[in-house]
């Protein structure tokens, strides 16, 4: 049961929907697509928009695409879309490896990568998954198009870079970002609070090998603080290291908390923040030697591990 009345308007292309945004302006509208982030807090009272935008029926940004620069992603592909694309496996694991570990069956048939990350929600899966990924995101609004960094997107729980007239339209990865081809392989995993499907912590890690040294790290966490953050000392301590040293990952990962600020870790009812410390110094671990398995043709699944 929704406890508000709202008005419903049904968006067929991105420009009607800037339109209806423009024209409702002072009645607090808001997007709709999958809707597993706003409906929820709809019912319960946490959100009560007087207006909503439907563009779930937007077909031209539902679309994963390749080029010899990048691969792109329309914002309104389902979860299982994105999770179940050839070309993402391919050339972008990561974002596909993430994709299959967000919620349920039902919330991935549903839910939209492009509705995932303009929630922000630090929990959430695909945030870290573009940040390990070099991704870009492609806004749209009244004034114009924009293309915002992954590293600038993401402001804090539920805070984006996003103007309140701006839409998600899609998401760029450069080539071979986190694939299993050109020495360049990707991983995500997590530990999942089994109740909800959220992520206590989740680690996505894209490392690139040449001549068997680790010459690129970029690793990124979700879970654990206000919003998805790279581990850059992680990512520092990887860099120059053989990729077949058993110890690589280990002693880069030990210590992985330490990237960030101890009132930035996050503790809730599901996890204090010391045990998410540790948390993450595990799952880091796990994803970057299945990256770097992957990336030297040795590597084993991710995913969620117990």
């Amino acid at each position: 049961m929704i406890p508000a009345e709202c008005d419903y308007y049904r968006a067929g292309s991105v420009g009607e929907a800037l339109d209806l945004l423009e024209t409702h302006a002072d009645r607090d509208p808001e997007l709709i697509a999958g809707g597993h982030g706003l409906v929820p807090s709809m019912k319960v009272g946490e959100a009560s928009p007087d207006v909503l935008v439907d563009i779930d029926g937007v077909e031209d940004l539902r679309a994963v695409e390749a080029d010899d620069d990048s691969v792109t992603v329309g914002a309104l592909a389902r979860h299982a879309d994105v999770a179940e694309s050839e070309t993402l496996r391919e050339r972008a694991l990561v974002l596909a490896e993430a994709a299959e570990n967000v919620g349920d069956v039902q919330i991935r048939n549903r839910g939209t990568i492009g509705g995932n990350l303009a929630e922000a929600d630090p929990a959430a899966d695909l945030p870290a998954a573009v940040l390990a990924a070099d991704a870009t995101l492609d806004v749209q609004g009244r004034d114009g198009e924009r293309t915002i960094e992954a590293g600038e997107f993401f402001r804090g729980d539920g805070e984006t870079a996003l103007a309140a007239d701006e839409i998600v339209t899609h998401v760029r990865v450069p080539r071979s970002r986190g694939s299993e081809t050109d020495d360049t392989a990707g991983a995500y995993v997590k530990k999942t609070h089994p109740a909800s499907g959220y992520a206590m912590v989740g680690v996505a890690a894209d490392v690139a090998v040449e001549d068997g040294e680790i010459t690129e790290a970029r690793v990124a966490a979700n879970g654990v603080a206000d919003r998805a953050t790279r581990l850059t000392g992680v990512e520092d301590a990887l860099v120059s290291r053989p990729a077949a040293d058993e110890d690589a990952a280990e002693s880069a990962t030990k210590n992985a908390s330490a990237d960030l600020d101890s009132d930035r870790l996050r503790g809730d009812v599901y996890a204090s923040s010391e045990f998410r410390a540790q948390l993450l110094s595990t799952y880091a671990r796990r994803a970057v030697e299945t990256a770097l398995g992957r990336a030297t043709a040795e590597g084993s699944i991710g995913g969620d591990e117990p």
